[in-house]
């Protein structure tokens, strides 16, 4: 298996960049589109659990716009043969000790690169 192929790395950092600039600025057309649309698609959250596309999507809609710009701390992105990655990162909000976490499962898809998992947690 080829671990991080030039091309496909690229790929990958260049959809990251994407979502963390939507996460941040609240693009939830964008940050639906980066999920893969399938009730397989999981997301663990600080504070919830969401199973399936439509959970995820639902949640975004109703989340607040405010308080989402964050620090990136540390980045590990990992690419396996073509389709398939992995992305991770150390984070910290504005005004906030607390280190958060962020890790997700990318596959491309006949749609391009989507999100298959994600999880999200907070350091005590």
């Amino acid at each position: 298996m080829d671990i991080n192929l030039p091309d496909v790395l690229a790929e990958i950092q260049a959809q990251f960049a994407r979502y963390e600039q939507a996460l941040t600025h609240n693009d939830v057309a964008v940050l639906d589109e980066l999920f893969w649309d399938s009730p397989h698609t999981l997301r663990y959250g600080a504070t919830e659990n969401l199973y399936g596309y439509e959970a995820i999507r639902a949640f975004r809609a109703a989340r607040p716009g405010q308080g989402l710009e964050r620090e990136v701390l540390r980045t590990a992105i990992t690419t396996y043969g073509r389709d398939f990655a992995t992305a991770n990162i150390e984070f910290r909000r504005a005004g906030s000790p607390r280190i958060g976490r962020q890790s997700q499962t990318w596959m491309r898809t006949p749609a391009g690169w989507r999100v298959v998992a994600a999880h999200v947690s907070l350091m005590a």
